[in-house]
């Protein structure tokens, strides 16, 4: 037995349109696959989105109040199709539209041609700043032998009469209802062709090898996806979509953290003692740094919106320096004479004091 929508979305059957995208937003954040790790996250995300896909048509929600489930039974109720429902919209608002991340919901037909992924990876500069990629790849292109078209001679479809569709009665529980399919011949196209074209094979296309230049934009990171329209695997009622996945390669100095960067700066003794002002590199430039006497390894300083930009809302995240002091493993004779000089002084902290007097007792 299927759940009911309501208990499945966690609102009540008087739910306001405004309540019930609002619960689904939540959980289609919380269980889509792409960013959730819990247990069966697949499948609670797509009884979400079969419910919010109803709930959210007035027309097929009062019909679910109705009838239940079996108002779509066998495409029961006006042939209603979960599949054809268009998510982009509430995903877009969800994950950011502009940057095309593969979060799924998008509509498509069911004879659509597969989406593939391509891994890229990037250096660290160019996940940071953004950068154009040339991608090669296998893709189709319309045949120059029949301009796209696949065949010669055309004529209207003798099945749909040039509608591109073909009419069925189907008998359901609630009465007869008359639906609409696409013509078996014409694939839809509503004319066909005498003769088909020999070098496509009648599909109109062909496979070519050819290079793309993607923009990919500032602030991406490992696992971001990108999606090219219309690169993905072929069919003849359209072809997938090509979505590349990101990998950004470490950096010699910089670590990077959501947003943020994180970068271990060396201290000598005497710098780190007596303070100084230290050169730091960073993703725009360096900066000298003020390094306060009596700094210790672990401090950390924080540089204000120097760090990487967010690739939806374009603010900056922060750059972290992380100091950490070195002791030599060599001195000179001059040096070892110096701490032997500095080791007769008193260097003793209100630490070395507690520590001292607790092993007096």
């Amino acid at each position: 037995m299927k759940k009911d929508y309501y208990e499945i979305l966690g609102v009540s059957k008087t739910a306001s349109q405004d309540e019930i995208k609002s619960a689904f937003r939540k959980l289609a954040k919380k269980y889509h696959p792409d960013v959730s790790k819990e247990e069966n996250a697949a499948e609670k995300f797509k009884e979400c989105q079969e419910a919010y896909a109803v709930l959210s048509d007035e027309a097929k929600r009062k019909q679910y109040d109705q009838f239940g489930h079996a108002a779509f039974e066998n495409n029961g109720a006006g042939g209603y199709d979960f599949s054809g429902f268009d998510f982009s919209d509430i995903f877009g608002d969800i994950f950011g539209s502009g940057f095309g991340f593969n979060f799924g919901g998008s509509s498509r037909g069911k004879s659509r041609g597969r989406d593939k992924v391509m891994r890229v990876d990037l250096t660290f500069e160019e996940a940071a700043f953004g950068t154009k990629k040339t991608i090669n790849l296998d893709t189709y292109t319309d045949c120059s032998e029949c301009h796209g078209k696949g065949g010669f001679d055309e004529e209207v479809c003798s099945t749909c009469h040039g509608s591109g569709t073909v009419a069925a009665e189907q008998r359901t529980l609630f009465g007869t209802f008359m639906t609409k399919t696409t013509c078996p011949k014409c694939k839809g196209k509503g004319r066909s062709y005498k003769r088909s074209c020999s070098k496509c094979s009648g599909t109109g296309k062909v496979k070519v090898n050819k290079d793309i230049e993607v923009k990919v934009p500032a602030g991406v990171d490992t696992g971001n996806q990108q999606r090219v329209s219309g690169y993905g695997e072929y069919s003849e009622y359209g072809n997938g979509d090509l979505y590349l996945e990101y990998r950004v390669l470490p950096h010699e100095l910089f670590e990077r953290d959501g947003n943020d960067i994180y970068l271990e700066v060396p201290l000598t003794i005497t710098e780190a003692v007596l303070g100084c002002k230290k050169e730091i590199p960073t993703i725009s430039g360096t900066v000298k740094l003020t390094i306060e006497p009596g700094s210790n390894t672990g401090d950390k300083l924080r540089l204000k919106g120097k760090g990487i930009e967010d690739v939806h809302s374009y603010r900056k995240g922060d750059m972290y320096v992380v100091l950490n002091v070195i002791v030599p493993n060599k001195l000179s004779r001059d040096q070892k004479k110096l701490f032997e000089q500095l080791a007769k002084t008193d260097l003793e902290t209100k630490e070395f004091n507690k520590f001292n007097n607790y092993m007096k007792k």
